[in-house]
């Protein structure tokens, strides 16, 4: 608690101090301690089962036991339906590194189901609901449903923003845009359950509907963890370019940025995007191959030293080969320093020969480069680079993905400038030599297209 900023110990007393007598002054009268009881294992059951198997479900292991507060509402008074849920969120949470944090999220929940439990009395919710109410008492349940969302989630937001400072606009988007679904999701699912108690089903009612529900959310949570462990595969390659080569350190995730904005302007299916998030940010991960010498040359590559670079997108390829889950992002490695017309690498592809994903990342690649900071050049600024990319558009980038960079820009923006290391802006460097001294152009190419943000090192200089 000491370890808390004022704003959040101001929260957690407003929070705590407010539950306690929330809890002695709601009604109790009427409670049926048969259904008090059955719903309280349920609640301990349950909360046992997300600390376990569903941590992360609607952004915390509590989450995993809104159908059951929302059930709560229905079935029991208002202070036994607010006391009801301690149990759970205490067991749930049981894992939290700080002790307070089940403590408040308990008291959001007790303060939260009060409100609920008020709404629902005041637009005359049965107690005891019956098929034959419905539909004419839906009303009660869901406003007392979307009643119980709102509060829980203003709370939580007025946590986290008490907590970390953050604003609490962009705060309040997070945390109301992740639950939506499944909180609000969670109202008809407790409706059926407080219908189907009173069927003389009595808590088998709570086994029939939650626990396929649960059943298909433990399915979810096991994806979850393999898309984390999918994340912390690709994140550990970056890393290891990154410590070999200091330069692009960060270039990976602003390339893979930019590509998910390109991505989106195409209109690319949703599991694409992911693919193509994984290949921008491992495109680079063949550099594990070359020399740190050449790597880190400040000055202009030789013939030797060109072809050990020209070959980071065949190593790059092959060191992922196994790595299934990326699918088509493969092609986006192995290809993104081909060139429209032909004279790129590893294999020359010309035009719609190089697989979409190469494209995207060939002009996301390029235009991060212009705009970073690099030993032998200064940045340039978002438009300066934009407008090189045009002048190589058709020759060197897939129009359509210049275009679509651009397009994304205009909406979105792109940060201008890089922090370097402990967070201060990044200072430039004094050249040691333009980008045409570094590495020569193709064949056939005139002296002033040498310098396109092209050539860099290599075809984008990454």
């Amino acid at each position: 608690m000491r370890t808390l900023p004022p704003s959040a110990r101001i929260h957690v007393g407003i929070v705590v101090g407010g539950s306690v007598p929330a809890l002695i002054l709601l009604p109790w009268s009427g409670v049926d301690i048969d259904r008090l009881g059955a719903l309280a294992v349920l609640f301990i059951a349950f909360g046992a089962v997300a600390r376990a198997r569903l941590t992360g479900l609607s952004g915390a292991p509590d989450g995993a036991l809104f159908p059951l507060v929302c059930a709560a509402v229905p079935l029991l008074p208002g202070g036994a339906a607010a006391a009801i849920v301690v149990p759970g969120v205490l067991i749930a949470r049981a894992r939290a590194a700080d002790p307070v944090t089940p403590v408040v999220n308990a008291a959001h929940l007790v303060l939260s189901v009060a409100v609920a439990s008020r709404v629902y009395e005041l637009l005359d919710g049965s107690r005891y609901p019956t098929a034959s109410e419905l539909p004419a008492k839906l009303v009660p349940t869901a406003v007392a449903g979307v009643a119980l969302y709102v509060v829980s989630g203003l709370l939580d937001a007025g946590l986290c923003t008490a907590t970390q400072g953050a604003a609490r606009l962009p705060v309040l988007r997070e945390v109301f845009v992740r639950s939506t679904g499944w909180r609000l999701g969670s109202v008809p699912i407790a409706l059926m359950m407080a219908v189907l108690w009173q069927q003389r089903l009595g808590v088998f009612a709570a086994v029939l509907v939650l626990l396929p529900l649960y059943v298909a959310f433990w399915a979810y949570a096991q994806q979850a963890r393999e898309r984390a462990a999918h994340e912390a595969t690709v994140r550990t390659l970056v890393r290891a370019v990154e410590i070999k080569d200091g330069y692009t350190r960060g270039h990976s995730e602003r390339v893979a940025r930019a590509s998910v904005l390109i991505a989106r302007r195409l209109g690319m299916r949703e599991d694409r995007v992911v693919r193509l998030r994984y290949a921008g940010i491992l495109h680079d991960v063949g550099k594990l191959s070359v020399p740190t010498r050449v790597l880190t040359k400040p000055g202009r590559l030789d013939a030797d030293e060109l072809r050990e670079m020209q070959r980071h997108p065949v190593s790059g390829a092959e060191m992922v080969a196994d790595l299934t889950f990326l699918g088509e992002a493969h092609g986006g490695i192995l290809h993104h320093h081909e060139r429209m017309d032909g004279r790129g690498y590893p294999a020359g592809l010309v035009g719609a020969e190089i697989p979409e994903f190469a494209r995207v990342i060939a002009v996301a690649d390029a235009f991060d480069s212009m705009t970073s900071t690099r030993s032998y050049r200064p940045a340039r600024g978002a438009d300066a680079a934009m407008a090189e990319l045009r002048r190589c558009s058709g020759s060197q980038f897939d129009p359509r993905m210049v275009e679509a960079l651009a397009q994304a820009l205009d909406r979105h923006g792109w940060p201008e400038g890089e922090p370097a290391e402990g967070g201060e802006p990044a200072r430039t460097p004094k050249p040691t030599g333009g980008l045409r001294d570094r590495v020569p152009g193709p064949r056939g190419e005139s002296p002033a297209d040498t310098h396109s943000v092209a050539r860099g090192r290599v075809g984008g200089d990454s």
